[in-house]
């Protein structure tokens, strides 16, 4: 393409502006990263003036393209192009770092044109595939999706495991734009400026890749106009820069990562002005095609359950039905699994509305990425399911989707040593010690099928991240189809007036419980049982109500290591009880194959078990 010199003298002192901001503020922080910001200035300011269409009143409308800065320690270029777009005045990109301010070190969601938080390496391309998945697919929209990777966070699994994604679903409104600067934060990256190795490579992805000098605008505009006109896979531009371009004494030295520069630099950048006036370049208004939809909390209701008391129902089979009710329910609830949906049961979605489903394969880091990148804007209600011991593998991820305040259900199946034959490598007893450290996650733990299908119903009304339980054998159902479940409320299941202890199990356990209180009750010993069913937020007050009526004896039970687990939950709870004494049964040691209620007994979370802990209190 022909680009006119006015147009290039534009964009080049729209770049230095944006370097001298840079400098300006992480000098006013004493802090940052202002040598990997000045490398991207020229995309920067290609992209936010030339090619993205977006509104600086509403800057994350649902029609406007998405940026995502995955190399967000670089997050000053981008207040910088805000404030050259006239959305942050300077006074406010100068609180960058500042405890009152929202200009973070890193960019969160708490600013209006921030859909993710960023900062944690090799995310940010994965939550671009859900965005522009959504696009292509789901809202069926014209706005396309920019991600700006770093070079030394190339070396991430996740960032392939996202380009193979955008690859197999042809997400040809993907640009992905590698600011390969060659150094990273102790030294060179691994290819340094070997740009034509990163070509290769995602190329050997499916991806249109691009080698351009990222310092020239006429490449970079040239490239963004083959991307447009690329269909059927997405696009990647290397763009070789240098690290701390235009800062003299500094550009492409090492040692300068992460730190702040001499404030005078900034007179030698001021110096190659061509005289182009700050808010001459506006950017294009975005085409308003994307449908407008609500999925206010509340708004999901699902079709009740329909049971009979004593039938055997998986809670994985009840999900995977519940899953398919809240599709009929909403066609903006999503399912994502990673080639494990026959045995979470979230191809009863699939199968039932096919057009609601992703399939990620294995690959458990990117399933979450991609569900992150689907839910911002408000465009779906992703539902992630694999065996819950794979999320472990995300567990970052999960981590960045609360800083990301992400709307986020995971849902884990095979849990505990009750899974059985197959062996230690599949059973998640690490998974509620997860979920439960995440700020603001609600974890779920349903025993049978009418409780995980209400589980489901109101994780899907629930902001935030939630973590649904669900396990492999067929248990009977307790609940009636009509009985109400509410986040902290705990259920008793069983209580009378001359008990003399508490027994707290889930899943698995609270059948084991049930057990043990018919076998104590056979020597005049009476028990209460509970079922927490939220074991964040716990029920702390139901349980420590009944502990005090039968003098403070509480015995928990879980498939599931102590550490972060149920009993450790409830030990918290009740804690401000002096009274109140806690007895924990768990796993505790790693186990072996066999079948599932062998194990059960094997690992001391049996009924048997259960007796003599009740029997042996102390």
């Amino acid at each position: 393409m022909t680009v006119s010199e006015q147009l290039r003298n534009d964009l080049e002192d729209a770049a230095n502006r944006m370097r001298i901001s840079s400098i300006e503020m992480t000098c006013a922080s004493k802090s940052g990263h202002p040598t990997s910001s000045t490398s991207a200035a020229e995309i920067m300011s290609t992209l936010f003036f030339s090619e993205m269409k977006y509104d600086v009143a509403e800057p994350k409308s649902a029609s406007a393209d998405r940026f995502v800065l995955s190399k967000g320690h670089a997050c000053p270029i981008l207040y910088a192009a805000w404030e050259e777009a006239g959305l942050l005045s300077h006074e406010q990109v100068l609180s960058l770092r500042k405890i009152d301010s929202d200009i973070e070190g890193h960019p969160t969601p708490r600013l209006n044109f921030i859909d993710v938080a960023t900062g944690s390496l090799g995310q940010g391309l994965g939550v671009a595939t859900g965005m522009a998945y959504v696009g292509k697919y789901i809202d069926k929209a014209s706005y396309r999706v920019f991600c700006l990777l770093g070079d030394g966070e190339s070396a991430e699994g996740s960032v392939w495991e996202a380009a193979a994604f955008a690859s197999i679903y042809k997400l040809d409104n993907l640009v992905a734009i590698v600011d390969v600067n060659r150094l990273g934060q102790s030294q060179a990256t691994s290819l340094g400026h070997d740009v034509e190795t990163y070509k290769a490579r995602f190329a050997a992805f499916g991806f249109n890749a691009i080698i351009v000098n990222g310092h020239n605008v006429d490449e970079l505009l040239a490239a963004y106009e083959t991307a447009r006109s690329t269909k059927g896979k997405p696009t990647a531009i290397i763009a070789k820069t240098l690290k701390g371009k235009g800062i003299e004494g500094i550009e492409n030295e090492d040692n300068w990562h992460g730190k702040p520069v001499p404030e005078g630099t900034v007179n030698a950048i001021k110096a190659r002005f061509h005289g182009s006036q700050k808010g001459k370049l506006v950017a294009q208004k975005p085409i308003n095609d994307a449908p407008a939809i609500d999925l206010h909390v509340g708004s999901i209701k699902m079709a009740a359950p329909e049971y009979k008391k004593g039938d055997k129902v998986a809670t994985r089979a009840a999900y995977g039905t519940a899953l398919a009710k809240l599709g009929d329910a909403s066609p903006r609830v999503i399912g994502l699994d990673g080639d494990t949906k026959n045995s979470t049961f979230s191809d009863k979605l699939l199968k039932k509305h096919p057009d609601q489903f992703i399939e990620c394969f294995i690959a458990e880091q990117n399933l979450v990425g991609v569900a992150v990148g689907a839910q911002c804007r408000d465009r779906t209600i992703p539902f992630t399911s694999t065996f819950a011991a794979f999320f472990t593998r995300a567990t970052d991820q999960i981590r960045m989707a609360a800083v990301s305040f992400a709307n986020l259900k995971c849902v884990g199946s095979h849990v505990g040593v009750s899974i059985g034959e197959d062996g230690p490598s599949q059973m998640a007893l690490e998974d509620l010690a997860i979920f439960r450290t995440i700020p603001g996650a609600t974890v779920f733990y349903p025993t049978d099928a009418v409780s995980a299908e209400r589980a489901t119903e109101l994780a899907a009304n629930t902001k935030g991240v939630v973590f649904i339980r669900t396990g492999r054998p067929a248990l009977p159902v307790l609940y009636d189809n009509e009985e109400p479940f509410h986040i902290g409320q705990a259920k008793v299941v069983k209580q009378s007036a001359q008990d003399k202890i508490v027994l707290v199990g889930s899943g698995v356990t609270l059948y084991e419980s049930l057990k043990a209180a018919e076998e104590l009750e056979k020597e005049g010993i009476h028990a209460t049982v509970i079922d927490p069913f939220t074991i964040k937020p716990l029920d702390g007050k139901t349980i420590a109500e009944h502990a005090l009526k039968v003098g403070g004896r509480v015995v928990t039970t879980e498939d599931h290591y102590a550490a972060g687990g149920i009993g450790e939950a409830v030990s918290a709870a009740l804690a401000d009880y002096p009274t109140i004494r806690v007895r924990s049964l768990n796993v505790k040691e790693v186990p072996r194959s066999g079948p599932p209620d062998a194990l059960v007994d094997m690992y001391g979370i049996s009924a048997r078990h259960i007796v003599a802990a009740v029997k042996n209190f102390q």
